[in-house]
């Protein structure tokens, strides 16, 4: 396997322009952003992480990290800095800096910011498994705003409330330099 090179993005950030590996450090890659938050997964059209996702996400407090829903593999969760509200099988959790939360495959979640400034959290999942997430009815994270009112396997529907997700740059004044 050889080193991937990594290209300049329209926004001035770099992005890698195909397989291999790579040094990407956050405040260099490409994020993305909506009324959600912020979230970079150093990943790029032409160069996405086929066995394991990894990503940063900077949670607005009140805000989901997504839709409440269960993967078809496992999916881990280490808050970094702030508080955030796990939802799990319909329970509520508090969430500090430096709690790890370990979900198997099929356990419905979704992490919320909560506190005066929301939350920094490293998401890792493994993309192996059925091809897509789905979207069951909870009553605690409708209660948050962090579930669907229908059942769904369907993303679109999932997140329809929300603004589209934009490229954007490091979010400097959201995180630690």
């Amino acid at each position: 396997m050889t080193e991937a090179r990594l290209v300049e993005g329209e926004g001035g950030w770099q992005e890698p322009d195909g397989d291999g590996w790579f040094v990407l450090n956050a405040r260099d890659a490409r994020w993305l952003v909506n009324d959600m938050g912020w979230y970079c997964s150093w990943e790029s059209e032409a160069a996405r992480f086929a066995e394991l996702g990894i990503n940063i996400n900077v949670l607005i407090p009140g805000m989901p990290m997504a839709m409440y829903h269960q993967e078809p593999a496992q999916e881990d969760f280490l808050v970094l800095d702030g508080e955030a509200l796990l939802i799990v099988e319909g329970k509520e959790r508090r969430l500090e800096k430096w709690d790890l939360v370990h979900c198997p495959r099929d356990v419905p979640h979704t992490i919320l910011g909560s506190g005066d400034k929301g939350a920094l959290v490293l998401a890792v999942g493994s993309r192996v498994g059925r091809p897509r997430a789905t979207y069951p009815v909870d009553e605690a994270a409708v209660k948050h705003g962090a579930g669907v009112e229908v059942e769904t396997d369907s993303p679109q529907e999932a997140y329809s409330r929300f603004s589209p997700v934009e490229k954007a740059s490091y979010p400097e004044a959201l995180l630690p330099g």
